[in-house]
Formats: C-alpha cells, sequence, structure tokens
C-alpha cells in the first residue's frame, strides 16, 4: 500500500514548514528526564478528501505543529507524524492501518468519526493478539462514542477528549439554570455519535429539568445532506427555542448556514460549532445564539493562547483541535516513566498518568483509558477587549460563560478491560 501523491507531498510539505518548529519548545525537560534519542512515527489515520477535508487538513497541520513543538520533552524523543487519508471511509482507515504497521509504526491517532474508531480499535486489538511483540497502541483525539470506554473498551485504546456523555454532563448541566430553554429540538448525524447525542439529551434532560419538552428529534445521513432548509423549516415549526445538535464539519456549518437563512431565532447548543470554518460560515450573526463545550476555549489565557497566536501566523488559520496538545504532554511523560518507546511499556505507564496541560490537570484514567480533564461552556459573541481573539477573521469570538472542573463532567464506566500479561 503505498501514500498517494497528495499526501506524500503533504508529509514532504510539512516535514519542510515544520523544521524550524522544534525550537519552540517552551520550557526545559524536568529533573528526572530521560533521554531516550529516538524518533517515534505515528501514523495519522483521517480524512484529507471528501466532505470533511477542511477539518482532517486542520488536524493534520495541529498534529505536526504540536508534535514538533514539544520536541524538548521529558523522554528525550522527536515525533514524526504520517499522515494517511482514510477518505472518511472505515473500510478505507482499515487498509491504510494495515499499510502504517506493514511500515512498522506501532503508535496510530485517529479521531474524525466514532464509527471507524470503533473499527481500529478491533483491528488492532485483534493484530495485538495475534502478534505479540509487535503491539499497536491507538490515540483517540477527538471520537466521542461513549461505547469506546464502555462496553467496547480496550486496553490498546486511550481517548484525549471528553466523550458524549461527559459533554452532556457539562451542557444540561449549564442549561439546568438557562431559564430560557423550554422546547427542544434534536438534530444529529445518522451515526453511533449522533445517537449518543440524542439518547443522553434526553435522558440528562429528563433528569435536570423535567420541564423542558423534546418537541422533535432528527437523523440526517452523515456528509451528504447538501441544503438543510427543510430540517430548518421542521425545528420552526416546531416551535423550539433550543436545537441540541452532536453535528461536526460541513453538516455543522450548512445547519447554521440554513437557520441564519431562515432567520431561524433559536438557541444552539453544539459540541463542534468551533472547530474549522463553521465559525466564518455564522459570521457576525446569531451572537449569543451559538454555544459550545469544549477542553478549551480561544481566549483561555496562558500557553494555549502562545500556541494559538504561533499556529496561526505560520498556516493563516486557527488551531482548532486542542486534544492534541493534551496527547503531546502525556504521551512522552509516560515515555519517561516507562524510560522506554516500546507501545505495551507506554501504554502501562499511561494508565493513570496525570501530567499538567493547557487547561490544567489531566488525568488518564485507568479503568477505561478515559481522560478526565476540566471542561468550558462558550458561546458566540463579538470581540471585546477582555475576549480580543478573533476567530477566523469574522470579528467575533467565543467567550467561557462557564468552566467545570473533571469530577463536574466525569462520567461512570462499564469498561471491564482485558489486559495483557504483566498488569
Amino acid at each position: 500500500m503505498r501514500l498517494s501523491r497528495r499526501t506524500l507531498a503533504l508529509s514532504i510539505a510539512a516535514a519542510l514548514a515544520f523544521g524550524s518548529t522544534a525550537s519552540i519548545a517552551q520550557q526545559a525537560p524536568k529533573a528526572g528526564a530521560v533521554n531516550l534519542k529516538e524518533t517515534v512515527k505515528i501514523a495519522w489515520i483521517d480524512g484529507m478528501s471528501g466532505p470533511f477535508a477542511n477539518i482532517g487538513n486542520n488536524m493534520i497541520r495541529t498534529f505536526q505543529y504540536v508534535s514538533a513543538r514539544e520536541a524538548n520533552n521529558p523522554a528525550g524523543v522527536k515525533f514524526e507524524i504520517v499522515p494517511f487519508d482514510s477518505k472518511g471511509s472505515p473500510q478505507e482507515s482499515l487498509n491504510v492501518l494495515k499499510a502504517a504497521i506493514d511500515q512498522g509504526i506501532r503508535y496510530v491517532a485517529q479521531g474524525n468519526s466514532s464509527a471507524i474508531a470503533g473499527a481500529l480499535v478491533d483491528a488492532i486489538s485483534k493484530h495485538n493478539d495475534r502478534n505479540p511483540g509487535k503491539e499497536v497502541v491507538f490515540f483517540n483525539y477527538a471520537a466521542v462514542d461513549p461505547s469506546l470506554t464502555n462496553e467496547k473498551c480496550s486496553f490498546w485504546h486511550f481517548r484525549f477528549d471528553a466523550d458524549t456523555t461527559m459533554k452532556m454532563e457539562a451542557m444540561t448541566t449549564f442549561m439546568k439554570d438557562d431559564k430560557s430553554v423550554s422546547k427542544v429540538y434534536l438534530i444529529n448525524q445518522n451515526y453511533s455519535h449522533g445517537h449518543q447525542v440524542a439518547k443522553y439529551a434526553k435522558e440528562m434532560l429528563a433528569r435536570k429539568r423535567p420541564d423542558v419538552q423534546v418537541v422533535g428529534e432528527d437523523l440526517h445521513p452523515i456528509g451528504q445532506v447538501k441544503d438543510f432548509a427543510p430540517y430548518v423549516a421542521k425545528i420552526k415549526a416546531s416551535g423550539a427555542d433550543t436545537v441540541i445538535t452532536g453535528n461536526w464539519g460541513n453538516d455543522m456549518a450548512l445547519l447554521i448556514k440554513a437557520a441564519k437563512d431562515a432567520g431561524l431565532d433559536a438557541n444552539f447548543y453544539t459540541y463542534y460549532a468551533g472547530a474549522a470554518g463553521t465559525p466564518t460560515v455564522i459570521g457576525d450573526a446569531m451572537a449569543g445564539k451559538i454555544k459550545i463545550v469544549y477542553g478549551s476555549y480561544v481566549n483561555l489565557p496562558g500557553d494555549h493562547q502562545v500556541a494559538q497566536k504561533e499556529f496561526r501566523e505560520k498556516f493563516n488559520e486557527d488551531y482548532s483541535m486542542t486534544t492534541a496538545y493534551h496527547l503531546f504532554k502525556m504521551l512522552p511523560a509516560a515515555m519517561a516513566k516507562a524510560k522506554s518507546t516500546d507501545p505495551v511499556k507506554v501504554a502501562f505507564a499511561m494508565e493513570g498518568l496525570s501530567v499538567n496541560s493547557f487547561n490544567g490537570e489531566i488525568t488518564m484514567r485507568k479503568s477505561d483509558h478515559q481522560l478526565q480533564q476540566t471542561l468550558y461552556q462558550a458561546t458566540w459573541r463579538k470581540v471585546d477587549k477582555d475576549n480580543p481573539y478573533n476567530v477566523e477573521g469574522t470579528g467575533m469570538t467565543w467567550v467561557s460563560e462557564r468552566k467545570f472542573e473533571p469530577y463536574v463532567s466525569s462520567t461512570p464506566t462499564s469498561c471491564q478491560m482485558k489486559r495483557p500479561a504483566g498488569a
């Protein structure tokens, strides 16, 4: 299996672009660090073509940027990100996974689509059972289906984003006090993540706000709807004052466009309105109407601001996938703890590990490999002196309205993890 010319060209260009970035390391390794003097390859498998290409290409640049930025790390390793285009297809993802394994790559990262993540978890687990000594570890940076750390959990899978239930726990905690919410419409993509958003929205609203009515629900084909006007017409007709959606990428952007065009006067509680490209579609409209729950927001102070500025200067686009930052804080720390880059040893070292990231302390929960982290509820508003980051040149920004400490959004797990020998 060979990389496409497009993918190969991107990989070469990225290598040139990032040649000087490693010098931007933020601090010297701490006392007790090791120097493994190795280059660790990570196969990045996600959609670089197809309907969600803009998201995928923003993410690969983010991975390459952050991995180079963290070159001066406690393990003394360097990272090489090797991109593979999944084309948004589970089958193509499995094909390129095989290609990556055939090249000797033993770490894999993916995030766009829980369906693809599920296929990768299953394939990697089977590969590891059949090939002792050649195990592969999977880093999930955005696929948030709760089943991946519950009934389908795997020792070989680590999730760095908050899952659907964690974000919904935070979102509905905020909605509990939002008295403008009385009639809710659910619209989501027709695959595992969309189903879970709808399910947990209904369950948690019933528990926290039993007075709220769910007045409509739609599941639409993922990446196929070109005009959401008929869906928005149904939302208007329902009398909904609030929309909850887990849509992302083009499906999020086109839903917002249709809502703007129709003059829909409703609040949107979203997971991914902040992802690359969608803020441009929102523009200066719907101020105060669009909300997100995520592990960061653009005006979060500290190193997050520095990274955003560097990324925009280098690529003339916004840095929107901050879970990559968590990964490249925790992975070298686990390698330093294990004194090895061997995936099995590193996986054991990562269990229960806590490190400091841009939003405070993060911990990889041992029982299910679900990262525990601070979340924020932010709202789309005009730039001001206290919130100056101009998102995608719109004159608008994300303003934090609520911070949720890890214990607030943490949810239980049913994971019964099978660990390899040595546990």
